[in-house]
């Protein structure tokens, strides 16, 4: 048997995260995954270079990008060599597109490899009803003017509406800030306690500006060089003045714009490497990739949409033999503020981990110091594929040079799943 390589992270990149509408109007979920693994190519000196495989995908797609990864490297520069896989997984995607690379990199398949995402929420696609897209397939096989028009015969202006973009859940019709509702209800999670999360989300974002934690990070793209979702002066007296956005009649809301990710736009890619692949051409290892877990739950039947990482941790963490107490960062992705706070009172409630997760103990409390101490997705935005690959190059970085230490990743998905991951420092 193949004795397991290390999965060394090389580094990553990313394009600068903006509020849907804003600075990437004029950009597609292409044009901004190239740019960042263009960037991720000049970072590491990779143009004209072949990599092993690149793993991309984007949650919200249009027809256009049906081979978006291959498509992407090709724009950056990449060698043709490049092979391109596109992947989607909801808001997994990037960070489930590392765990399968790294897979291909300890069993030796491959040496080296790029995850990525990209989501544009202004540049949705709009999707016609059925008869009009049908005339419109028609009209372009005709090959005369006259069998053009014939497709339109008996056409109503009807056929004419749009069918508005959306990611409510096929099998509730809900969306996800509706289910998360539910989730808040269930586990008595109150407005002022998400706007705290919410407030301190900004707050470490702003001092890890401050630091210059972003500044080998960033690629500058359409005159954007920071996140411009991060509010330094974000406090409860402004929180609390935002109404409750999902919930708007019962007068039980508590999810607002303020405690939920903003719909943004964005990209951003990990580079991932073996050991001798990196030192052969002089890259540096911020860290290793050691091992993750995908899980997923009955949402449709009760458990919360967005608790299905509560397994995907568990597993995970049992299959490695450890527990809260051998991790010293948690990097959690924050969709809604109450999303994080279900979690992690659903990893202290006896109930809860004996029915649902399995376990004869609770999984227990973390300390509040650990978690997203530069901040996540409340601050920095949410482009949907992006986000795997953001929190994993920011783990890499928060690790680089510490010695034996730890971090656990948890995303939550739509569709009633989670991806977790577990880095540990290089040094």
């Amino acid at each position: 048997m193949t004795e397991l390589k290390r999965v060394a992270i090389v580094g990553s990149a990313r394009i600068p995260f903006a509020r849907g509408g804003t600075a990437y109007v004029e950009e597609s979920n292409l044009s901004m995954l190239a740019t960042t693994i263009a960037g991720l190519a000049d970072k590491y000196g990779l143009k004209g270079e072949k990599v092993d495989e690149v793993i991309a995908g984007a949650v919200i797609n249009h027809s256009r990008d049906f081979n978006i990864a291959r498509e992407a490297l090709l724009d950056a520069g990449l060698s043709p060599r490049t092979p391109g896989t596109t992947m989607q997984i909801a808001c997994g995607t990037s960070l489930q597109a590392a765990l399968v690379l790294a897979g291909k990199i300890a069993s030796g398949q491959i040496e080296s490899g790029i995850a990525a995402g990209a989501d544009s929420v202004s540049d949705s696609p709009i999707v016609f009803g059925p008869k009009f897209q049908h005339r419109l397939l028609n009209a372009n096989a005709a090959k005369t003017a006259g069998q053009k028009l014939k497709a339109f015969k008996g056409f109503s202006f009807g056929e004419l509406a749009p069918v508005a973009p959306s990611v409510n859940e096929p099998r509730t019709g809900l969306s996800m800030g509706q289910h998360c509702e539910l989730m808040a209800r269930e586990w008595d999670i109150g407005r002022e306690e998400q706007d705290a999360l919410a407030v301190a989300s900004h707050r470490h974002a702003a001092m890890a500006y401050g630091e210059g934690f972003h500044d080998d990070l960033l690629v500058p793209c359409a005159g954007l060089v920071r996140d411009n979702n991060v509010r330094a002066d974000a406090n409860m007296e402004k929180m609390a003045t935002l109404k409750p956005a999902f919930d708007k009649k019962s007068g039980l809301g508590t999810l607002t714009a303020g405690n939920s990710t903003p719909l943004t736009d964005g990209a951003a890619g990990v580079l991932l490497a073996s050991e001798d692949w990196a030192k052969a051409r002089g890259l540096p290892i911020l860290a290793y990739l050691t091992t993750g877990r995908v899980a997923g739950n009955d949402f449709a039947h009760g458990e919360g949409l967005l608790m299905a990482p509560t397994i995907a941790v568990s597993e995970m963490l049992d299959r490695a033999g450890i527990g809260f107490g051998d991790i010293d960062y948690f990097e959690l992705h924050e969709a809604f503020a109450a999303q994080v706070l279900c979690t992690l009172k659903a990893w202290k409630d006896p109930v809860y981990c004996r029915d649902v997760l399995g376990r004869e103990t609770v999984m227990g409390e973390i300390d509040p110091a650990r978690i997203n101490i530069k901040g996540s997705s409340l601050a920095y935005g949410h482009p949907f594929a992006a986000t795997g690959a953001r929190i994993l190059g920011l783990t890499a970085k928060l690790l680089a040079g510490e010695a034996g230490k730890k971090a656990l990743i948890s995303v939550c998905t739509a569709g009633g799943m989670g991806v977790a991951a577990l880095v540990e420092s290089a040094a």
